[in-house]
């Protein structure tokens, strides 16, 4: 059985840091992608992060991309997201997820593991 469980949001002040983390288990053989969404209210889930799990190679999404950084912990199922110079709109549940799909990296639907999600709240 698959588990993902995110750890490490937190309320944090514009222009701050903050690490999350994804730790896994149960995952399947063929695993494709690891990926950050997130989720803010009143707004769909949206892509943020992935990374490739065969070889860790990362993808961002525009708005994050120079500021966030996802990484996996050599050959452990545990994957980060390094966030820095935060803002405002950064604020949201960020959630862990998993596929085995190739394509599509940033479309939610591909996605067949979910984790619980972590709230992450970036203040003025």
């Amino acid at each position: 059985q698959v588990q993902l469980v995110e750890s490490g949001g937190g309320l944090v002040q514009a222009g701050g840091s903050l690490t999350l983390s994804c730790a896994a288990s149960g995952l399947p053989n063929n695993m494709y992608h690891m990926s950050w969404f997130r989720q803010a209210p009143g707004k769909e889930r949206e892509f943020v992060a992935a990374i490739r799990w065969s070889d860790s190679v990362s993808d961002y999404a525009g708005s994050v991309r120079g500021r966030f950084a996802i990484t996996r912990a050599g050959t452990k199922d545990t994957v980060y997201l390094q966030m820095n110079s935060l803002k405002l709109e950064d604020t949201g549940v960020y959630y862990c997820a998993a596929k085995t799909t190739i394509l599509r990296v940033s479309l939610a639907s591909e996605y067949t593991y979910w984790g619980q999600g972590t709230q992450v709240t970036v203040s003025s």
